[in-house]
């Protein structure tokens, strides 16, 4: 198991890691799991770091729809202005 000694905390490399380099990894991760030629201990070791990086990827997620915003036009079609995107929970 992967542990950075500056932060204490396992996968605390993962934090640091833009979406697409999150998915990626995520992705070899399920896809050696669905193999299922890993040694059980590997296994837990990088369904962790799974469990990591998912929660990673839901993070930076929600932030990009937390930027998201909506176009608002006035009566004649111009833009008038940004209000936040509705999104569904």
């Amino acid at each position: 198991m992967s542990e950075d000694k500056t932060q204490g905390t396992p996968h605390a490399d993962v934090a640091a890691l833009p979406f697409e380099a999150a998915l990626k990894e995520l992705e070899g991760i399920v896809a050696r799991l669905e193999r299922g030629d890993v040694p059980l201990e590997e296994s837990i070791a990088i369904y962790t770091r799974g469990e990591a990086l998912k929660a990673r990827c839901d993070a930076l997620l929600k932030q990009a729809e937390a930027r998201i915003e909506r176009i608002t036009l006035g009566a004649d079609g111009k833009p008038t202005g940004t209000t936040p995107l509705d999104v569904e929970n």
